[in-house]
C-alpha cells in the first residue's frame, strides 16, 4: 500500500508543476536541493527558473499566488516558460546560507529569474508589480514575457 502511494506521488510530481497556490514556503525544505531540481527540470523542458522567496506569514505572497492562479494568461505564461521554486524566509528559517549567494531582498515576496544553466537574469522586487491591494496584470504579464526563454 505504501509503495503504491509513493509511486502515485512520484508520478504526479513528474507529470507537471504545481500551481503557485498549491506550493508552500516550507521552513524545513532544503532550498539548494530544490533549486537544483528546478534547474534540472528547466534544462530538460527548455524553461527558466522563477524563484519566489517569501513565507507562509506573508499576506502579499498569498496575494501574488492567488493573482497568478486567477489570471489564466499569467498562469499559462508561468506554466509554459518557467519552473517555479519557492524558498522560505521566516523566523523559523531565514535560509541565510542559501540566500547570501543572491542580491539583497528589499521585501517579500521577492522573485529571481534564472536561465536553465543557473545564470541569474533578474532580481525583482514584486512591489514594482503591485497595484493597490493586488498586482497589475499588464506589468506582471510584461515581466513574465520579457524573462521567458527565447524560443
Amino acid at each position: 500500500m505504501l509503495h503504491a502511494f509513493l509511486l502515485t506521488a512520484l508520478m504526479i510530481m513528474a507529470a507537471g508543476a504545481q500551481s503557485p497556490a498549491e506550493m508552500k514556503y516550507d521552513a524545513k525544505a532544503d532550498p539548494q536541493a530544490d533549486f537544483q531540481v528546478a534547474l534540472s527540470r528547466a534544462s530538460k523542458d527548455g524553461k527558466n527558473v522563477l524563484m519566489d522567496v517569501g513565507g507562509e506569514w506573508c499576506s502579499w505572497c498569498h496575494r501574488m499566488d492567488k493573482f497568478l492562479v486567477d489570471n489564466a494568461e499569467l498562469s499559462e505564461l508561468l506554466a509554459s516558460h518557467y519552473v517555479l521554486v519557492k524558498v522560505n524566509f521566516s523566523e523559523e528559517n531565514k535560509n541565510e546560507q542559501f540566500l547570501k549567494n543572491y542580491p539583497d531582498l528589499d521585501g517579500y515576496p521577492h522573485i529571481f529569474v534564472f536561465s536553465p544553466s543557473g545564470k541569474l537574469l533578474i532580481s525583482k522586487s514584486t512591489g514594482d508589480l503591485e497595484e493597490g491591494k493586488s498586482y497589475d496584470l499588464g506589468r506582471f504579464k510584461e515581466f513574465l514575457t520579457r524573462y521567458a526563454p527565447k524560443l
